[in-house]
């Protein structure tokens, strides 16, 4: 006899996943409105722009906090929102589909709070590294907006997790790093076609590498693991 079963085709996403793409489908969902007229008033029209200028981090804004003495909360609170903003709904996608997919599969790895970590340790490191190096790069560094660098980050810590299974499996370690090939492959074959890359793909390394060097300390047993490896050098 058959029995009647209530699992879904679908693998539900875990709701720390939700907790980090709800504001991004937000915010996309309230520029349409704006965009249409229905929210906003005459300024509609203006809102992603007007999000932009106030969640987009500047990279000068931490050399001028440092050079001058004086912190402003709100410029440093810009390396947690950028992510949240994009330039435009085919920008926020992209960025939803990394998040989606790669979230779901790295939360199976990693806690609820990990992941978290994750996501904003990649943004921030991803923020600072820009900051560095734009400081030696010839032109003007445009804002940092958009969640690529804190995505790049998950992307990190899932070819941690491949690394570590080729390891196990005395399999080639270089076939985890596959993924972060490809993906910058095709960025710059975009930049070539199209052109506008900037520098902003320095961030996405950087939140990619603080991403996987996070994994070493969050995945479980990852700490254990760290100190195990200092004592026995």
């Amino acid at each position: 006899m058959n029995h009647a079963t209530h699992e879904t085709p679908i693998n539900p996403l875990p709701p720390v996943v939700w907790m980090l793409a709800l504001p991004v489908i937000a915010a996309e969902a309230v520029f349409a409105l704006g965009q249409a007229g229905l929210v906003g008033g005459a300024d509609g029209i203006g809102l992603r722009l007007s999000a932009v200028g106030q969640a987009a981090y500047l990279p000068d804004a931490l050399p001028w906090m440092v050079r001058t003495g004086q912190f402003d909360p709100m410029l440093a609170l810009r390396l947690l929102t950028y992510p949240f903003v994009h330039m435009s709904l085919t920008h926020a996608l992209f960025v939803l589909v990394f998040l989606l997919a790669l979230g779901n599969m790295v939360a199976r790895m990693f806690r609820p709070v990990a992941l978290l970590v994750l996501f904003f340790g990649s943004a921030i490191g991803g923020a600072l590294v820009y900051t560095a190096l734009s400081l030696w790069l010839p032109g003007q560094a445009m804002p940092l907006i958009g969640g690529y660098p804190a995505v790049y980050g998950l992307i990190g810590a899932f070819t941690f997790v491949l690394w570590t299974r080729l390891e196990q499996m005395q399999g080639n370690r270089m076939r985890a790093f596959t993924l972060i090939g490809l993906l910058m492959l095709f960025q710059l074959t975009f930049a070539i076609l199209f052109g506008g890359m900037g520098y902003g793909w320095l961030a996405e390394i950087a939140g990619f590498a603080t991403g996987f060097c996070l994994s070493f300390v969050l995945v479980d047993g990852g700490v254990a693991r760290v100190l195990r490896q200092i004592r026995q050098r």
